[in-house]
């Protein structure tokens, strides 16, 4: 070892597997904001304002250092996404040092060290860490503004800590590793919670150096501690100090008659006293251990303190003010998510309780109460009815470790597991209609003539009359197995180290979103036939395929290092366990999520990279008892090198590559330039709400435009920010106060048959909604008294000469101006979000242009006046001009301005979408089908009125801004077919149509090849596609070109005969 200076060559590996892992992430960023998340977290980081629960103050606050050098307002989302790029760059620094330090004493506890091995521990370490590095989900985080990215370096960072500390544990000053630890374990707190499952490996360290002899008991004992700990973090110690905080506060203010915030003064000064003289005295009385104990719960503490910036940032009112978390009880609820309802983990409701109702003992529960400010009195005042607030679902479906809890997933839970079972109620056995309904469906369902929905509409249809039984725990288990571990895991980590099929969400089927070696008869086994598969799935930029080496050497580390050192094997199995299968166990997931949930789970593929490191090592032992030493050593990192990092970099690169992608912004501007001045505009969740932030509150686009979210106007503290101005938007005009729609209050007004068949005027309706008259409300089962409407028939008169003055409308169709518009609100109740959106267009009177984002097919979404709304852009507009929408012909909804739209379109920008080069990803693709569904229908109506050279450029513009072979939803391009024989250009539909015909034909090429019995389970695909292509062919028809159209019938004949089973009728 005097020879070879190991120390000196790890620090510069280390640095250079950091500068590695920069350069590539740097070089394949995205210069803007992304989907999702990314354009909140860029805006709420850049300007500090207050995202959504449970937080990430931390990352917000070092987002703003990072936009601190953006040289302009454009460049503020790159700065932000840079963050990611030094977060992954340093976690694999650690990850690294993290290797070397594990592989070195595993190597050191049986042979001697060497020049030889030293070397070959710095290069297997090496190629885990670049393996880890080039991995699809850690790459995936590294070049977007999420928390993940910096998530995933506290573990690494923490992982590493722990390891110095057990180095130095029985040293002197060893324990300040263990109080860093803390602040670290503190300062996680204000990025991801998923950080603090480094917590149990760290705390395994400590029991395997102190503890010499293993023993059962011991073991279990310290297996219970290690997670006492984790939990007591979690779910006690920052809990209760807020709960401590918000308490105090109450109980100072109200009963004591003390000012707002000298509770939480008191608490602050009560916790600094508690730490000082505790310290103090253990110091005193010599008890480093109390002493230790007490150091490290203050550290955890003072990094949780950046969660002051949450209530500092809230009471500032900044635009973005996410659940407002203004005081101690506020910042409780927020870190609680209770927003977003409850979970249950380890016991709770099952989906079957959606058939049983209540529980007859005890059918309501009280809510939390609800305080808020009364700055009149001076107190803290209850300001929601919380007694018997919440139903209580029926005891007899609740059951430990409930896993299908979802009443929203009812028909995939079945088909993870089998319907649940009923029989009819004795108190209706002798109803002969029932049972004979029951025993017919029985028959009807064993014969699939009805299918699990059926069986689902059946239980909701009778299930008063049924006894259903619940899914019994083998039930619970078993999914949890298949699904949460099998295909919410397993699969997940088999795509970053064996390879991914496509970029597509899989849904339990074999067409998409599957892992893929590459290796043909294993991928046929996995996922059926390999032959003949589609152009588009052979081109998909996600179709990465590794050939299980990584995986392989994986195992081979995972083995090596199980029988070397058990010890440290553990340490790293129980970060492994509990950043992946204990995480699926935490998160509970139902079939199936918004997305993919790959990018949580990168601590747990990042201690499989680490094993790939290991892997490396135990070739080189194997292959040293062949060859020299010397020899060895160069052949086993180079050959592994290649095997597995520089392949997964080559494969991995195209889809992980976004360097010139502006697909989200261009988006977004779309949607707001699509708007006229000081409009007022709808949107529904995240992909239609959070760029449109970014794009308003960072780079500056249309500030004069109310963004309303409506899923959040359910909530009284968003309404309290919708009144508000900002910027140069004026606040909505909400007539409602505060206490009207507090939590609480009006959550929702339920419908009575009072005036069942009379129709209201809107300014009626919003005043009865108003009244404090006892008279208008109406009491519960519960107990609760909730406010009712006499009818769901509504009338909005129409102020022609308002309509015309403002404008919202062109001049041309004044005529066409309807008197009045009326609603029929479908439903048993109105919710609180759209009882705000009449106040507002009862009150707005067509001062300031209403706008809906197309990001939903429900009613309700557009106040139910479908039938009023006019195509502008990328959004539609509320007109009163009657176009009936045509229900099987969505999106086909409103008129067109054909000059006007012609105008806002010719106007987008593309964000580099046309170019063949950039990836388009899923949700660029997604976007493509409103964009060419809005340009096909302006093309039509631009046909209609004669504007063939307008109704040409659009064609073109929907052809060549979203090439074919990139985006795919062919069935969005056929009218730009359609379109070029009516302008006349007939050779040019052919060679579209020609082109839209190979895709179906290769799809059913390729469907063909796969066994009868594979078939049914993508019948729903064949069938698709058979009839899309017909649809091909209709256009061909309908335009009469009969010899285009004789001379296919017969090709797709041909391929609809492949799949005669399907009864698809003959051209």
């Amino acid at each position: 070892m005097t020879t070879f200076n190991f120390n000196k060559w790890n620090t510069i590996l280390g640095w250079v597997a950091f500068a590695v892992a920069l350069v590539t992430f740097t070089l394949t960023v995205e210069p803007t904001m992304s989907f999702w998340d990314c354009g909140e977290y860029i805006a709420t980081s850049a300007k500090l304002m207050v995202g959504h629960p449970p937080g990430a103050p931390l990352y917000q606050m070092m987002g703003a250092f990072f936009a601190m050098f953006a040289t302009s307002n454009e460049n503020v989302a790159y700065m932000v996404n840079m963050m990611s790029v030094f977060s992954s760059a340093f976690t694999i620094l650690f990850m690294f040092w993290s290797s070397t330090m594990l592989l070195k004493k595993i190597i050191a506890s049986y042979t001697e060290l060497n020049k030889d091995n030293s070397i070959v521990i710095l290069g297997a370490s090496f190629v885990g860490s670049l393996a880890f590095t080039f991995s699809d989900s850690f790459w995936y985080n590294a070049v977007e503004a999420e928390v993940y990215a910096m998530a995933t370096l506290l573990i690494a960072l923490l992982f590493w800590l722990g390891l110095k500390w057990e180095e130095d544990m029985n040293t002197p000053r060893g324990n300040r590793w263990l109080v860093l630890i803390s602040l670290v374990v503190g300062l996680s707190f204000g990025v991801h919670f998923m950080a603090l499952l480094a917590i149990p490996s760290i705390g395994f360290l400590y029991y395997f150096k102190n503890y010499k002899k293993i023993t059962i008991k011991n073991f279990i004992v310290a297996n219970i501690v290690i997670i006492a700990v984790l939990l007591f973090i979690f779910k006690l110690l920052l809990p209760y100090t807020l709960a401590f905080f918000g308490k105090t506060e109450i109980f100072m203010v109200n009963s004591l008659g003390l000012p707002f915030d000298s509770g939480s003064i008191f608490a602050l000064l009560l916790i600094i006293g508690f730490f000082y003289l505790g310290l103090r005295l253990t110091k005193k009385k010599e008890q480093p251990f109390y002493n230790t104990i007490l150091l490290c719960v203050l550290f955890v503490l003072i990094g949780f303190s950046t969660w002051m910036m949450l209530p500092i940032r809230a009471n500032a009112n900044t635009p973005i003010n996410e659940n407002k978390p203004s005081d101690a009880a506020e910042v409780l609820a927020y870190y609680n998510r209770e927003q977003y309802g409850a979970n249950p983990l380890f016991y709770g409701p099952q989906y079957t309780d959606t058939f049983a109702g209540l529980d007859e003992d005890n059918p309501y529960l009280d809510k939390a109460p609800n305080y808020e400010r009364d700055y009149k009195t001076g107190k803290y005042v209850i300001v929601n009815n919380f007694k018997n607030a919440e139903q209580n679902t029926d005891d007899a479906h609740k059951a430990i470790l409930p896993r299908m809890w979802s009443t929203d997933h009812v028909s995939n839970y079945i088909n993870f597991s089998s319907p649940p079972e009923f029989r009819i109620n004795p108190d209706y056995s002798e109803e002969a209609e029932l049972t004979k309904i029951v025993s017919e469906f029985r028959n009807a369902y064993a014969s699939k003539k009805i299918d699990n929905d059926g069986y689902v509409a059946f239980l909701k249809a009778y299930g008063e009359y049924l006894i259903i039984e619940k899914p019994s725990t083998w039930d619970n288990l078993r999914y949890m197995v298949e699904y949460q571990f099998g295909y919410m895991y397993g699969r997940y980590l088999l795509w970053n180290f064996v390879g991914r099929q496509n970029d597509i969400q899989g849904r339990y089927d074999n067409l998409d979103g599957n892992w893929l070696s590459g290796i043909k008869f294993i991928d046929e086994l996995h996922l059926g036939s390999q032959t003949d598969l589609p152009s588009d799935t052979l081109n998909n930029k996600g179709r990465n395929v590794y050939f299980f080496i990584p995986f392989i050497l994986g195992l081979i580390g995972f083995m090596y290092h199980a029988q070397r050192d058990l010890k440290s094997f553990y340490v790293l199995l129980a970060l492994f366990l509990f950043t992946g299968l204990a995480l699926k166990i935490y998160l509970n997931e139902r079939p199936f999520e918004p997305r993919e949930r790959d990018y949580a789970l990168v601590g747990s593929f990042y201690v499989f990279a680490i094993w790939i490191g290991f892997g490396v090592y135990a070739i080189y032992e194997i292959i040293k008892e062949k060859i020299a030493p010397k020899i060895a050593a160069p052949i086993a990192i180079a050959a592994t090198l290649l095997a597995a990092p520089i392949v997964m970099a080559a494969q991995n690169w195209d889809d992980h590559d976004r360097s010139d992608k502006y697909t989200a912004i261009a988006m977004a501007k779309a949607y707001l330039e699509s708007c006229e001045p000081n409009a007022i505009l709808y949107t529904i969740g995240d992909n239609d709400t959070f760029p449109l932030w970014y794009a308003q509150e960072i780079e500056g686009v249309r500030p004069d435009i109310k963004i309303c979210c409506t899923s959040l106007l359910m909530t009284d503290w968003y309404i309290d920010q919708m009144k508000m101005k900002t910027y140069t938007s004026a606040g909505l005009p909400i007539s409602f106060e505060h206490n009207q729609y507090v939590d609480g209050t009006r959550d929702y007004i339920i419908f009575s048959d009072q005036a069942k068949d009379s129709r209201w005027d809107i300014k009626d309706f919003m005043e009865f909604a108003k009244s404090e008259d006892p008279r208008t409300l109406v009491e519960m089962g519960s107990g609760q008294k909730v406010h009712f409407f006499p009818t769901n028939k509504v009338r909005i008169p129409v102020d022609k000469n308002a309509v015309i003055k403002n404008k919202v409308v062109d001049a041309k169709y004044n005529d066409s101006i309807v008197p009045f518009i009326d609603i029929d609100i479908s439903g048993n109740a109105i919710y609180k979000n759209r009882i705000i959106m009449l106040d507002i267009l009862n009150n707005n009177n067509w001062k300031r242009p209403i706008y809906f984002s197309p990001g939903s097919f429900a009613d309700d979404d557009y106040l139910w006046m479908k039938d009023y709304l006019q195509l502008d852009g990328m959004v539609y507009k509320l007109v009163p001009i009657k176009t009936k929408y045509n229900e099987e012909n969505y999106p086909d909804m409103g008129q067109i301005d054909a000059d006007k739209m012609y105008n806002i379109v010719n106007k987008w920008t593309w964000g580099n979408g046309e170019k063949t080069t950039i990836y388009h990803d899923p949700e660029t693709r997604k976007n493509s089908i409103s964009s060419r569904t809005n340009l096909s229908r302006l093309m039509y109506q631009l046909i209609k009125e004669g504007k063939m050279d307008k109704a040409k450029k659009i064609i073109d513009m929907g052809i060549t801004k979203f090439p074919l072979d990139y985006y795919g939803y062919y069935s969005t391009v056929e009218p730009f077919a359609d379109g070029y024989y009516k302008v006349g250009e007939k050779q040019k539909a052919r060679d579209l149509l020609t082109k839209l015909m190979g895709k179906y034909k290769e799809n059913l090429k390729y469907y063909s090849t796969i066994k009868p019995v594979d078939q049914t389970y993508i019948g729903t695909d064949i069938a698709t596609d058979i009839e899309r292509y017909r649809s091909l062919l209709g256009v061909m028809k309908n335009n009469n070109d009969l010899e285009f159209y004789s001379k296919s019938r017969n090709e797709f004949n041909n391929y609809n005969k492949r799949f005669e089973r399907f009864g698809r009728e003959m051209e």
